[in-house]
Formats: structure tokens, sequence, C-alpha cells
């Protein structure tokens, strides 16, 4: 029987499990749907389908040197189906499992539905850690450990690819531009000169050495970090892949003479690693909870902020914020780079996320989405826990308001990084130049809020909710469903619980 395998956000041909299973069980049909409701989403962007297409592209080239042809229609995932049926008649399909946006959810809900209907067998394969109708946390962390020790699969070399030419008509192109503009498709371009396994290794021999110390500063922080973050939210090289890269290199520094250890570099592979275990406890969030997409986690926070229509003042605040036009250099500087670039490294998202959530009062949805679309490596599940957390509406996680002033005094103090991206600061001394307001510049814009003032109006509203009777009882049922627990883990657990770990909205590695 015909074995269809549906690639999803899951685009490599290695340590890919639908992929080695339909090889063992007849001829392959290897299939990624371009779907045009999935990119009108309000949380897609013209630069994640650039990355994307650029996956694809490199997929379409392995199967082609092994013999086959991607097929790649664009349109609806139902009618895909319908066409492959009528065409070839019964076929199995053979997909990962998928922690997605709502709409992706509806969307294999509807595909399950198709499937039963038509007859066709849709056989799912777990794609990480991240544990499909999980019954309890209690053990999640050594279920994480059990499956990332399982030895990465090897691309399949056995391929038998059905034998068929696709029309042209049925095939994506791209070449109307849809997929973003030059800067994105240069940016998708370049993500695939250099593999994601080549940035792993680089970073695993290399660059990774500071990391623990590096990875904060938006200075140092864009070599420091690993930078697969993209590659891992589009699938291009699996957690599993990387565990084993980390625990690979960690044993050749052991096997060296202390002397000859590289200082600091066993301790930046521990920090790594802890991040990827995080990745997928995040993801398990929104597996278990998709309401977590939209809806606070903890419901006793509903009413904190406005979720409806933005009042003129709140929209000027967004606006500003969006543009990095706050008066704030040091945000200003993270979020023009961030449009910019499509990465900023982690504490600055979430100094971002926070600024907007606390001193700008701004509802997490409507901020998250911005940050949704600018992030190269969105991965949703990651994502809204971490705008949750950051904006305080969890009620596990401590509160966690950041001060633009000191972050940026703390990770850029000579203003480097606000002059490279505030071209407007760039005569100002060095000792205002995170507080230009304090001497005045022309051409920038002075302060949107008052510091000190929304900070404490914040804590007035959040701390005092916080603490309310009913408001911490039901913390404890949020703590049962989502907190990371496991006493082999049990500094990990207290960072996770009280720390907002990562790169908001992705741990961005």
């Amino acid at each position: 029987m015909l074995q269809v395998v549906w690639f999803k956000r899951d685009l490599r041909w290695q340590d890919h499990a639908p992929l080695s299973h339909a090889a063992k069980h007849g001829a392959v049909l290897p299939l990624w749907v371009d779907e045009p409701q999935a990119w009108a989403q309000s949380d897609a962007s013209p630069r994640h389908r650039a990355f994307a297409l650029g996956c694809v592209r490199a997929l379409a080239d392995w199967v082609n040197v092994h013999g086959g042809q991607l097929y790649t229609p664009r349109g609806g995932m139902l009618d895909v189906l319908a066409n492959i049926k009528a065409r070839f008649g019964q076929f199995t399909l053979l997909s990962h499992e998928e922690t997605g946006n709502a709409w992706s959810y509806a969307r294999d809900r509807a595909v399950a539905r198709w499937c039963a209907d038509a007859g066709v067998p849709w056989q799912e394969f777990p794609n990480n850690a991240v544990v499909r109708r999980l019954a309890t946390r209690d053990r999640w962390s050594a279920l994480w450990d059990t499956r990332m020790k399982t030895p990465p699969r090897a691309a399949p070399d056995d391929v038998r690819f059905a034998n068929m030419t696709w029309p042209a008509a049925w095939m994506t192109d791209d070449r109307d531009g849809s997929c973003g503009a030059a800067a994105s498709l240069q940016r998708a371009a370049q993500s695939h000169l250099s593999s994601a396994h080549e940035l792993l290794n680089s970073f695993l021999q290399q660059r990774g050495q500071h990391y623990r110390v590096q990875m904060s500063s938006p200075l140092t922080a864009d070599t420091a970090c690993s930078r697969i973050s993209e590659h891992l939210a589009w699938g291009s090289i699996s957690i599993r892949e990387c565990a084993h890269a980390v625990w690979a290199r960690r044993t050749e520094l052991l096997a060296l003479p202390l002397e000859q250890r590289p200082a600091g570099f066993l301790q930046s592979l521990k920090s790594f690693e802890g991040r990827l275990h995080w990745h997928c406890h995040f993801i398990q969030k929104l597996e278990s909870e998709p309401e977590i997409e939209w809806r606070n986690v903890h419901r006793g926070f509903d009413d904190v902020r406005n979720e409806g229509a933005l009042a003129p003042q709140e929209q000027a605040r967004l606006d500003a914020w969006v543009s990095g036009h706050t008066g704030y250099p040091f945000v200003d500087a993270c979020m023009r780079s961030l449009n910019a670039t499509g990465w900023i490294n982690f504490r600055m998202r979430a100094m971002l996320m926070s600024f907007a959530s606390y001193q700008l009062w701004l509802h997490w949805r409507q901020t998250g989405l911005h940050l949704a679309r600018q992030f190269t490596d969105y991965e949703p599940g990651i994502h809204w826990s971490q705008c949750q957390m950051q904006s305080g509406v969890t009620g596990i996680n401590t509160l966690r308001i950041y001060n633009p002033v000191k972050q940026g005094l703390d990770q850029d103090p000579t203003g480097e990084f606000v002059r490279r991206w505030v071209p407007e600061l760039a005569d100002v001394p060095q000792a205002v130049i995170h507080t230009p307001w304090l001497v005045g510049v022309p051409g920038y814009s002075p302060p949107i809020v008052d510091l000190k003032q929304s900070t404490q109006a914040a804590k007035d509203v959040m701390y005092v909710r916080k603490g309310q009777p009913e408001v911490k009882a039901q913390a404890q049922a949020v703590y049962q469903k989502h907190g990371s627990r496991n006493p082999a883990r049990e500094g990990r657990i207290k960072t996770v619980r009280k720390v907002p770990s990562s790169p908001q909205m992705t741990l961005e590695f």
C-alpha cells in the first residue's frame, strides 16, 4: 500500500520516525502541503514561510538525490488528501504528532475525521518528549529522559519512492513573492548554507564555550548561542539529535586532562542541556491545555488587563512598543533588532514582554502576536507559555518585572548595541545613553510612560491579586497540571518554577 509521509514542522530526513517506518512498508510518497490558511493566521508571517520554504527546498533536494520527488501542493489538506486518494486509491498516512496553534489543532482534527470516513489509516509518531494525553506531570521528566536516550534514527537509505510526476500547477511556486520580502528570503537561504548540524557542531566545539555567561547580552549572544532555534522550530533538526550531540561533546571534554579542558565549557553544556529539557516542558503545557494560546493559565487574572478593543492611549503604547519608539533606548534597540533580523536573545525577549505587560500594561495576547510574527523560531507551545509567565498570569511563577534602564546598563554598558539600532542616539554620551531624557535628544521620543510610576502601579495590582486566598488556591491546581517536578532535577525545577527561563516565546538556545 502507498505510504504517504506528511511533513509538517518536521522538515528533515534524519531522526524522522514516519519516514523510517514508511520506508519499510511500501512505496513512499513524501508530502508537504503549502496551506494558505496556515499563513493567514494572526500569528504567522512571511518570515515564517520563507524559512519553512528553505527547509522544504533542502528536503526536496534530499528526496531528489534518492530518486524521488517531494509533492508540495498548495491548498487545503483535505482537498490534497482527496486528490491523492482519487489518483492512487487506498493509502496509509504517516506523520509526526504536532503541538501547534489552534488552527493546526483544528486542521488535524479535521484530517482525523476525513481519514476515518475515507478508511485511510493515519499513524502518528511522537516528535519529541511531548506526551499526548499525559495523565500527570509527576513522571514527565523521566519520560523526557527515556525518549531522549533512544539513539536518533539515521536517514533511511532504502526508500522506494513512488514513481510519479506531478503537474506543475499542483506544486508550490513562490516566484510571486508570496513568501515574503527579499530580506526574509535572503535570511532563509543563508540559514541553509549553514545547516542546523553545522551550526550545532560549531557551537559545541567552539562558540558555546562561554554560552552560560554570554547568552544574556545581545552583544555576545548572537555568536555564543547555538542559533539552532529556528531549525528546532521548523524541525530540520530534532531535540534528540541535539541531546545526543551534547552528551557526546561532554564525554569528549571529560576525557581530556583537567588542565586541557576549555574553561567553562562543561558548565555551558549543562545550561544548554537544561534548555533542551525546558523546550519540551513548555510545549507540553500547550499540548495539555490548548487554550493557553488565548486564555490565562490562571483564570483568577482574567480581568487584570484589557482583553478587548484598545483605548487610544493603549493603542499608542502598543504602536510605540511594536516599532521601537518607547523612549527607552534598550527596549527600542531590542525591538528594532528583532524586527529587522527575526532573532534576539532570551533575556531581551523576556524584557520586551515584561515591559509591555507591566510598564505599558498591555495584554499578553496582543503583544504576543507581534512577537510571534517576528520570531523566525516561533514555537507556539513555548511562546504562549512564556508570554503568560512574563506577564504574571500563571499564578505559579514569581513576578519578574524588568527595569529596562538597569538591563541596558548591565547588558550594554557602553551603549554599543543601542547606538547600532537607535541611530538617533549615536552621539549621546555613554553616561546617559540609557537615560537620554536627562539631557534631551532632538529626534528621539521621550519616555512613553514614567518608569517608576508604571512599575509601582503594576506591582500594586499584581501582588494584591496574587495574594488573594482564592487565587492562591487555584494556583495549586495550575501547578498540578503544568508545574515541573522531579526530585532528581531539583535545581532545574526551581528555576523553571520561579524564573522566566528562556527567550520569551521561544527558548532560542
